[in-house]
This record gives C-alpha cells, structure tokens and sequence, in this order.
C-alpha cells in the first residue's frame, strides 16, 4: 500500500544482518577456525602449490546475487586459508615477515568493527596513535618535539622520509614549484645493500631514480664511509647538491648493519639529512643486547620501520619518526576547506594524522600496535628479537661444520645466507630452493652475494625453533645431494 503522498517507501538498505543470533554463531566459528589454524599451524605446510582448480575459481564474474556467509567461510577454509605465503609459520625463513600474533589478530577484529577513518578529528583513535608515537621517540631518544605516523610500511614511510629530507634542503615552497625550481640538482646516498624502495621513492619525489648514488660495500656489508664522503664531495664539485643520506639498520640480503655513528658524524660535517632504512634492524633497540649494534640512530633525523616484522603486529604497520615536527607537518599540511579544524567538536584535536603524510583515508593500524606492545612489554618483544639472532647464529655454525655447504655472508642479525657446494652451484641451489618451497618443510628463498646465488634463510617468526633449523639443514642436505647428482 502506499503512502498519502504516493511515494513507494524504499526497502531497507542496511547491511546490518536480520538474524544477529545466527551472525554471532557464524563468527565464533570463524574465529575458532582461525584459532585452530594458529594453534596448530606446525602440522600444517608452510606453503603449498595452488592447485589449477582452486585458482581458477578466483576467475569468476562480479557477484550480483548475495552468498551466504557460511558458505564463503567454507570457501575461505578450503581455497584461501592452505595457499597463503606462509609467513605465520615457523618454516617460513625466506623473507622478512611477521608471523603475527592471535593477540593482534583479535585487536585488527577490535579495529574492524570499530572502523575508524584516522586521517583526523577528535577521536581517541588518533590519541593512541600519538601515544606509540611518544613511545617511540622515547624508544629512540627523539625529542619531545619529534612527530610520527603509521603507514602500510617501511617503503612509503622511507619514501615519506625522502618528501621530508626535500622540504629540508627546498623549503615549503617545493610544493608548489616543483623540484625543477632548484637551481642543482639534487643528489642522495645509500650503501649498494640498501632496499630498492630507496630509488623508487626517489624516483616517485621527482628526483628520479638517477639521483641516488649507490656506495660500495666493505667486507661486513657496511656503507664505506671514505667512500661515501669522496662521491658527495665529487658531486658538490660537480655541480650537483647533496641532500641526503640513508643509513641501513638490517640490509634486505644479508641484514647488515651500517655504521650509523659514523654516518650521523659525516652527515653533521656535510649538512645532510640522515635517515636510517631500520625496516626490521630499527627494532633491535628493544633488546639490550642487541641494542648497542644500532648506536648512532638516535642521531637520525628520520627513521622508517616496520611493527609486523620482527614485532609481530599482523600485517600491516610500518612507521616513520621524525626528528623535526614542524618540517614533516610543512611536508604534508593541507589549508582545504574539508579539512578545516575547530577548537571544539568533531573537527578539533588539531593537528591531525593527514598533515603529515599523503593518505587522507587510514587504518587503525595504531590499535593492533598498542595491543602488542601493551600485551607482551618491549622487554619480552625483545627478547624474541634477541632469540631470533641466537637461532641464526646456531644455524651458522652448523653450516661451518657441514662441508657440503658454504657460508657466503657474516651472520650480523637474524639473516643467513650460504650454498650447497656443487660443480654448477647456482643452478643446484636454484633447484634446492625450489624443491624445499614446494616439499612444506620449509620456505627459504634466493639472493645474489657478490654475484654468487645463496640460499637465504631469514629468522623473523616468533615460533621458529631449533627443531625447526634441524628439519631446513635435514632436507637442504637431502635436496642437495639429490640436485648435484642430477
């Protein structure tokens, strides 16, 4: 029937389900089965092919009709859930990822159902993030005038760095002028191990990729220093104008750690900015004995890194520090209309998470953080920092006593990197990694050390024990043999 005015009252367009019961049983299931997935996650492989089958599946049209939720948690169970990376397990060694936590899986659900937007307003949402800030600048030894943001991770916030370092040395003005205004062109620094999302950022600032100079290596990995200072002095006779420096807490191959002291020294002389790639190095300064190894980078003027590595937040939470907080806002800040700010309302807690980064739209990535830290203490989250370096150290020396490997890396952190030794030794170790990866037993990956293919084990997971180190040297000697033969 309708109404006296003759309109047809519109169906209801909530989302919100009709039977709330029958929801909440079907999330307990949920949870449950994601529960039992991390409890017994040792049972399962690491990682696994995915069958044509199954891939073929995530081939279908856009949905027009509505499924049912239980149906696509079967879905999820079957063809979702068995052909992930792998990172949360304990064999997963070939990258550095996370493992998580079910203490920061049930915090993201926190967050979720929250669904707070934290580019801004007066929300407590955004005073959490700002207390993990204040905890690490005081982590770091940042001043109080230090500011801090969450991001997806260490490449958008080295590349926020870069943004940063160019407003330094351009001024605000940069912004709006372009980096074609500068009178020279702008040059940066970083060792030959740093991480490619250096150039990148550098490349996406408007730089270009060209203007990063890449700088030897000594024989422990490290930025050579002498090096370093000649090409910037090189460039400044060249006409060029140097502008920045980054410093590598924990190198993507072999998790080699720069002289940072050294480079905020030489950064000081040459009126550089220093920031520091720490994307999972940053973080041994929770661990008191790993913590003298990153001296210097409290002298940074930025750092960058990741809580889902070695801190096990899920993923993700990457974040950057900077020294300067009036000079990262000037980077950022917006005067838009939308985004005008109040002292009282919804529109006050000025200033806001957006000035000082790109993302208007954010996560609460701050939440699974603060529950992480809060739940475990940085002194037990370092001591599984710590423990990680000891493992590592433990698989180097069993390596030195197999002859038929060889270790093609100091071992500085929690990344080894070494061979089995064979007449075509690239093509044997390619084929091991391989057949390790698709055996389950583990998931090691591939890196090039002075040209030299190595099988690179990378300890980041909180589960990973000895036992597990045992079956990676049991089945990389057993592949090994058995690809050298063939």
């Amino acid at each position: 029937m309708k109404p006296a005015n003759g309109r047809t009252p519109p169906s209801d367009t909530s989302l919100d389900p009709e039977d709330w019961d029958a929801l909440r049983s079907q999330g307990h299931r949920m949870l449950d089965d994601m529960l039992d997935y991390l409890q017994h996650l040792r049972t399962r492989p690491v990682w696994q092919p995915i069958p044509p089958g199954v891939r073929e599946r995530f081939h279908e049209p856009l949905p027009q009709d509505p499924e049912e939720l239980a149906d696509l948690h079967q879905r999820f169970m079957t063809e979702i859930l068995p052909y992930a990376v792998g990172n949360a397990h304990p064999g997963f060694m070939g990258w550095v990822h996370g493992g998580g936590t079910a203490v920061g899986m049930l915090a993201e659900m926190l967050a979720a159902g929250l669904n707070a937007n934290l580019g801004g307003r007066d929300q407590v949402p955004v005073a959490v993030e700002r207390q993990i800030t204040n905890w690490m600048r005081d982590l770091f030894g940042f001043p109080e005038r230090s500011s801090g943001l969450f991001v997806t991770g260490t490449s958008m916030a080295n590349f926020i760095a870069v943004l940063v370092a160019r407003t330094a040395v351009l001024g605000p003005a940069v912004r709006e002028n372009g980096v074609a205004a500068a009178t020279r062109p702008l040059t940066a620094y970083a060792s030959a191990g740093a991480h490619g999302c250096i150039a990148q950022a550098l490349d996406i600032s408007g730089l270009g990729s060209g203007a990063l100079r890449r700088i030897a290596v000594n024989e422990r990995f490290q930025i050579d220093l002498q090096q370093l200072e000649q090409a910037i002095l090189a460039d400044r006779e060249a006409g060029f104008q140097p502008f920045m420096v980054v410093g590598t807490a924990g190198t993507v191959d072999v998790g080699a750690l720069d002289d940072l002291g050294g480079l905020a020294a030489l950064c000081r002389r040459q009126g550089l900015w220093f920031h520091v790639d720490g994307a999972f190095g940053a973080l041994a300064r929770m661990s008191p004995e790993l913590a003298p190894r990153v001296a210097g980078i409290e002298l940074a003027d930025s750092i960058a890194f990741d809580f889902h590595k070695w801190v096990q937040v899920p993923y993700d939470a990457g974040f950057i520090l900077v020294r300067d907080e009036t000079l990262h806002r000037q980077t950022f800040a917006s005067p838009a209309a939308y985004l005008q700010r109040e002292t009282r309302g919804v529109a006050a807690g000025s200033p806001w998470p957006c000035d000082y980064g790109p993302d208007l739209s954010r996560g609460f990535r701050a939440l699974k953080t603060w529950f992480t830290l809060k739940t475990y203490g940085t002194a037990r989250l370092g001591a599984v920092i710590a423990q990680t370096c000891a493992l590592a150290r433990d698989l180097e020396t069993r390596i030195r006593k197999h002859p038929e490997l060889e270790l093609l890396a100091p071992v500085a952190l929690n990344i080894v990197c070494f061979r089995y030794r064979s007449a075509h030794p690239d093509e044997t170790n390619a084929r091991l990694v391989v057949a390790l990866q698709e055996s389950g037993v583990a998931v090691p990956s591939t890196t090039r050390i002075r040209g030299v293919l190595a099988i690179r084990v990378a300890i980041v997971n909180h589960r990973t024990r000895l036992e597990d180190l045992d079956r990676l040297l049991k089945a990389v000697l057993a592949f090994g043999a058995k690809e050298a033969h063939q």
